[in-house]
């Protein structure tokens, strides 16, 4: 079994990173707009999100301006 690449409200972060708001039907029409992004430390806290139906994602460094 992976290791888990979307996380809630709660969960603790498996790695340092930038991680960002992602929805959870991930198509053009429901885009995030201004996602929240957030710095974690390995085995931080996820904070609340903006919307109970996202998560946080970590952003890929070539994702990253």
């Amino acid at each position: 079994m992976g290791e888990k690449t979307e996380y809630e409200k709660g969960d603790k972060a498996p790695n340092p990173g930038i991680y960002t708001e992602v929805s959870e039907a991930r198509s053009f029409h429901t885009e995030i707009q201004h996602p929240q992004r957030i710095e974690m430390e390995k085995g931080g806290t996820f904070p609340e999100t903006t919307n109970k139906n996202r998560k946080w994602k970590k952003v890929d460094k070539a994702r990253v301006h």
